[in-house]
């Protein structure tokens, strides 16, 4: 994805800035909560087209591996 061109676009529910997550193909909005999708390398920036995000997602978490268990800490 062009670097000038996420420099550029914002959340447009918020106006905040947005995170690209290139293994997703995705403009996140942690804020709101919204994953944007990014289809032949055009970002689709319309909230009906978007992803919810989950609360660890939201966060930064990192997604937990199948039979993981979290601790306290984590």
């Amino acid at each position: 994805m062009d670097k000038e061109l996420l420099a550029m676009l914002v959340c447009p529910r918020c106006q905040g800035k947005l995170k690209y997550d290139r293994e997703r193909a995705e403009l996140k909005c942690h804020f709101d909560g919204l994953a944007f999708p990014i289809e032949d390398e055009i970002p689709v920036m319309l909230e009906e087209q978007a992803r919810h995000m989950d609360a660890d997602e939201k966060l930064g978490k990192s997604p937990k591996a199948p039979g993981e268990v979290r601790d306290a800490t984590s």
